[in-house]
């Protein structure tokens, strides 16, 4: 029996609760927040002790693997105490809140006998697969260039009722670190690394509730020869559907919640996403347990898990370099 803890019993750590008690030979034997209120209900909820401080809990109940569910700016000292104790780990994105932290991880990662994943689940989504298959075998041609949308809405209260998402100490940025980070992987993951990327991160409608963005925009050039382009805000009205599209020499990829494929031949084939369980946040993408059930699979390997901190680096890197871009004066605070 592989035991597992939660650190963070927030909003997003009810996609892993669910996931837990769904896996056969997992047994979650604790929690821990510094929250007293969200602490007490998880431990009323899934009947295990609560912890106040995590090394507490791992002096405790010393468990296989601990999932961070924390704000941005504690994934890292979290993951980096855990992996030097070998303990297993599956943290949220973004993988950290200031790429000096990312690249903390990175090293205790490398020094660590334990495993780490990244949630960057969106990887998992049946179209993510299919679009990643299609470009990486050859068969479309070269890859010409992409474009990926999220018109999405956030409200004052969004971010009152968590103050940290709207601050640079405790997101580490806004819109581009909490919502847009699982495109800007996807992009990367597609077309392969970016080598250069020209942006800029603005606050278009709540200022004077965050200090973070709220609205971001780039191009980035990709090491293939390939170009991307995105755009995104919470700004909007109403929460949108994603939409990535993928140019190649022989079809153009088109995501819309389903994945369109359009051959130059005329073909047209279509792969429906999964459908999200009732209760879910669709935002979150449909994947999360598939990523965390592979986890878990793959333990004891002595290949680290494919979505790692080195990789979640790239994204983290992108987002920042277009924050030293849009804030020369806040370089300290920002990176």
């Amino acid at each position: 029996m592989t035991t597992a803890a939660v650190i963070g019993c927030g909003d997003v750590s009810s996609v892993h609760f669910a996931t837990l008690s769904k896996l056969e030979d997992v047994e979650l034997v604790g929690v821990c927040d510094t929250h007293q209120g969200r602490l007490a209900s998880a431990v009323a909820t899934y009947g295990v002790p609560g912890f106040r401080s995590h090394l507490t809990l791992l002096e405790d109940l010393r468990p296989d693997v601990v999932h961070i569910t924390t704000p941005h700016n504690q994934h890292s000292s979290l993951a980096v105490d855990l992996l030097e104790q070998g303990v297993n780990v599956i943290v949220e994105k973004p993988l950290a809140h200031t790429t000096a932290e990312g690249r903390r991880m990175v090293e205790a990662a490398l020094r660590s006998t334990a495993t780490i994943a990244v949630c960057f689940q969106n990887r998992y989504n049946a179209t993510s697969q299919a679009m990643h298959k299609l470009v990486s075998g050859g068969e479309l041609g070269a890859i010409i260039g992409a474009s990926a949308t999220i018109m999405w809405q956030r409200t004052a209260e969004y971010y009152l009722s968590r103050p940290w998402r709207g601050s640079w100490e405790g997101g580490g940025g806004g819109f581009m670190m909490n919502q847009a980070i699982h495109t800007v992987d996807l992009l990367q993951w597609l077309l392969g690394d970016v080598v250069s990327v020209s942006g800029r991160a603005s606050t278009r409608l709540l200022g004077g509730i965050i200090e973070v963005e709220d609205t971001a925009e780039f191009v980035a050039e990709h090491a293939n020869g390939a170009r991307s382009a995105f755009y995104g805000t919470l700004a909007n009205a109403f929460d949108a559907p994603v939409t990535l599209d993928i140019v190649t020499e022989r079809a153009t990829l088109s995501l819309r919640g389903d994945l369109t494929v359009t051959y130059t031949d005329g073909r047209v084939d279509t792969v429906p996403e999964r459908v999200l369980e009732s209760g879910g946040r669709a935002y979150w993408g449909a994947s999360h347990e598939l990523l965390i059930a592979d986890f878990y699979a793959h333990l004891g390997e002595s290949e680290p898990f494919w979505i790692g901190p080195k990789e979640a680096e790239k994204s983290l890197r992108i987002v920042k370099d277009i924050y030293r871009q849009s804030y020369p004066d806040m370089i300290a605070i920002v990176a």
